[in-house]
């Protein structure tokens, strides 16, 4: 039977604690150097259609339909190489490893993400991010949906979330309530999303960098969660 703990705490991967807008410039570059403008904007066509279609970003998945298109291409292989291969420990953002550090002092720390079943996985090992929370790594296609799941591995009278899309931050708060502490750090393009902004409530802490959030003790957290759960998403 899963114990039971005061508190756990949930962490998202892609620009929370890795700057994945910079990895997806990287590979803009790459595209753009090894097949061209115009097949790289097509190889970007592909993927955002994908990612509506799936909800999560697949970066190999896209590149499938690319080949697909043009399976005569010779510098496919190089841009497969480039994805798997990715330095992706250079894009973690300054301190997130001190912060699950002092997370993991607290309580149980997790990495809770949506992905693809290849990329996503190996994005957090070859990171670091799996041996920094112990192998305590959840990766579902809609993480949001999945909070029953977490709670039954991950037992808690109370969960800090933290994650950039506030779209996710207001559905678990509105699941969860005060038992959870919801954490929105402004990094990364959906962050400063002007809509999602005027659309959803504020979290319960925000912080310009994931590193701000050692300036705060594990009383001044729980202590951010409202006593009453925030009001419907504004339409």
């Amino acid at each position: 039977m899963t114990s039971r703990h005061p508190v756990a705490f949930l962490v998202d991967v892609d620009n929370t604690l890795i700057d994945n807008d910079r990895i997806a410039a990287d590979l803009k570059r790459h595209l753009e150097r090894e097949v061209g403008r115009e097949r790289q904007e097509r190889y970007w066509a592909i993927f955002e259609a994908l990612r509506a279609e799936l909800g999560y970003a697949d970066y190999l998945g896209a590149l499938q339909r690319y080949r697909v298109e043009y399976p005569h291409d010779p510098h496919l292989l190089t841009v497969s190489a480039f994805l798997v291969n990715y330095p992706f420990a250079n894009r973690l953002y300054p301190n997130s490893l001190d912060v699950l550090e002092r997370f993991r002092a607290w309580g149980p720390t997790v990495i809770l993400s949506d992905g693809d079943a290849v990329f996503q996985p190996r994005k957090v090992e070859r990171s670091g991010l799996k041996e920094a929370v112990d192998g305590n790594v959840l990766i579902y296609i809609h993480k949001e949906r999945e909070l029953d799941d977490v709670e039954r591995r991950y037992l808690a009278d109370h969960y800090v979330l933290v994650d950039d899309k506030l779209r996710i931050l207001t559905t678990v708060k509105q699941a969860w309530g005060v038992r959870v502490t919801t954490v929105f750090p402004r990094q990364g393009h959906y962050a400063h999303d002007p809509k999602a902004l005027a659309t959803y409530p504020p979290a319960d802490v925000s912080v310009e960098r994931i590193g701000d959030l050692l300036a705060y003790d594990l009383p001044a957290l729980l202590a951010a969660a409202p006593l009453m759960t925030p009001s419907r998403t504004r339409q």
